[in-house]
């Protein structure tokens, strides 16, 4: 338990805008810290490295004016057998060349042993060998194996950081995201509570009611919006639990859904469900469909100023049944269409934002349909559900 409380702490103080700037500030520190170093660290490699060169140079320019028939000096030959990892190019004052250490096949073209002192001009700056005043040749050097892998490891190091800082980022994410459901499901489990003790009482009276006005329908209204916050209660207690899939025939949940809003709603809208479908058996939990057909219902009616019509299309596909809601309200702007379905999201000022979150929820997790805007323009919008359907049922 305090394991807990102490992650949901750093998990809480992660995501404080204080918080992230500490965390982003201090990790850009660290990298850019490193990058320095590791550059610091290359520039002084690349150096020794030219003062190795400069050494080969120099013993290059005494065997160039030496004797050509005397024997090399051990000295001398052991510098030249030092360096087994630079390549080089050396031209001599003649024109003619020798590479050195060069792995890939010695060019024999000028243009393309012109095109290689270039490149290596720009790597290093060539080393003129002289005696006496007289240049003999010139060296060329580029950089070795071990010097390129160095100047490229930062890059490898920046996408593995990028990689890390990735997967770091959709961890803690995924902790937030599901932190913030544990405490929507906890506030919707303690509104069930609350709602649970007033609505025995009102089960009571209406009871006491029926026995006496036995001829009137009131009391029957009464019960039937009791069953309906009933059934409400029942949904917030369930919020995250496992939703139960049952063998449920669509059309008639849908009939049933809709004839209990059409009460409602009054006679300024009009709602009619138009189906060439008799009965179609689907894996569903009623309630939690009744909750998302009501939520899509409802912004319609919201969406029309409290007047106008609706209706509800239902169409078999080759994998799945659609259902359509269609309205004649003043639509959804094309950015909004993106963001309506976004958790606190919403509209009216006096909106939560939850109940488009919900419904989509309730489609795609627990239903493993989908629910989207199919289209929408200045004379209505049509919300559109995706349902799978199993022939074997």
């Amino acid at each position: 338990m305090l394991k807990n409380k102490a992650y949901n702490r750093i998990i809480q103080n992660f995501f404080h805008p204080y918080g992230k700037a500490f965390a982003i500030g201090t990790t850009l520190f660290v990298v850019a810290a490193f990058l320095w170093n590791t550059h610091r660290f290359f520039l002084q490699f690349k150096k020794v490295e030219q003062q190795r060169m400069s050494v080969w140079a120099t013993a290059q320019s005494q065997f160039l004016a030496s004797d050509p028939s005397a024997p090399m000096g051990d000295l001398v030959l052991k510098i030249f057998q030092s360096n087994k990892e630079t390549p080089m190019l050396l031209v001599q004052a003649d024109g003619s060349f020798t590479f050195n250490n060069y792995a890939q096949p010695i060019p024999s073209e000028l243009n393309s042993v012109t095109a290689i002192k270039n490149k290596y001009a720009l790597e290093n700056p060539p080393i003129e060998i002289s005696e006496g005043g007289t240049v003999l040749a010139t060296l060329y050097y580029g950089e070795s194996d071990n010097l390129k892998q160095l100047k490229y490891y930062p890059y490898g190091l920046l996408l593995v950081f990028g990689l890390f800082g990735g997967v770091l980022y959709a961890v803690f994410q995924l902790s937030e995201r599901s932190h913030r459901n544990i405490l929507w499901a906890s506030m919707a489990k303690e509104t069930a509570h609350q709602i649970a003790t007033p609505l025995s009482a009102l089960l009571a009276w209406n009871e006491l009611l029926k026995e006496q006005y036995k001829d009137s329908q009131i009391p029957d209204q009464i019960d039937k919006d009791l069953m309906r916050l009933s059934m409400i209660s029942s949904r917030f207690s369930n919020i995250g639990n496992k939703a139960v899939l049952e063998p449920t025939d669509l059309i008639a949940a849908c009939n049933e859904g809709l004839e209990y809003l059409k009460i409602r709603m009054g006679n300024s809208v009009q709602i009619h469900l138009k189906t060439a479908l008799q009965q179609q058996i689907i894996p569903l939990n009623k309630a939690l469909f009744f909750w998302c057909l009501e939520n899509l219902v409802k912004n319609g009616v919201d969406a029309m100023k409290g007047a106008g019509h609706i209706e509800v299309l239902i169409h078999k596909m080759t994998s799945y049944i659609q259902i359509s809601i269609v309205d004649n309200g003043h639509g959804v702007s094309k950015r909004d269409q993106k963001r309506i379905f976004s958790p606190g999201y919403s509209s009216k000022k006096t909106g939560w934002g939850m109940g488009l979150s919900l419904a989509k929820r309730i489609i795609e997790s627990y239903h493993r349909g989908k629910l989207f805007v199919g289209k929408s323009s200045e004379k209505g919008t049509e919300m559109v559900i995706q349902l799978p359907y199993n022939e074997q049922l």
